[in-house]
């Protein structure tokens, strides 16, 4: 059950709710993958760019706060729908390979369940702890 411990920091959705949503996640990544294959682009571009969402981690440079608010505003699936959907009207495969790959990373990240965060930490997210906390 969603809640938070007795420290106050969340713990996140739990049971066959969680479940869902990582497979929720896979189906994302396969879908990203597929988008990727039909648009053309060379495979060396989605190698390169799968793992740029993940420089929204500096973020955290600045405080969890920071970290957790710039992180989850590249990870939700609003801003690349957004784009792939701009992709589409402009008739545009490069711009459509670019948000195929972010929808793939945010996918993979969601069913090894890495989460969209809260302020309490990276490691709090709303699939639950991650990391060595998340085994005690």
């Amino acid at each position: 059950m969603a809640g938070t411990d007795y420290s106050g920091a969340p713990q996140g959705v739990s049971g066959g709710p969680r479940l869902l949503l990582r497979l929720e996640g896979l189906a994302l990544f396969l879908g990203g993958v597929a988008g990727f294959g039909m648009s053309a682009q060379p495979w060396w571009l989605f190698a390169a760019l799968i793992l740029m969402p993940d420089l929204s981690m500096l973020g955290y440079l600045f405080g969890n706060r920071v970290g957790a608010m710039l992180y989850n505003a590249v990870h939700v699936t609003f801003l690349p729908i957004a784009l792939a959907g701009a992709a589409l009207v402009l008739a545009d495969l490069g711009i459509l390979a670019v948000a195929t790959i972010w929808l793939a990373h945010i996918g993979i990240d969601r069913a090894l369940g890495y989460g969209l965060k809260y302020g309490a930490g990276f490691a709090f997210t709303h699939l639950g702890r991650i990391g060595r906390a998340a085994q005690s």
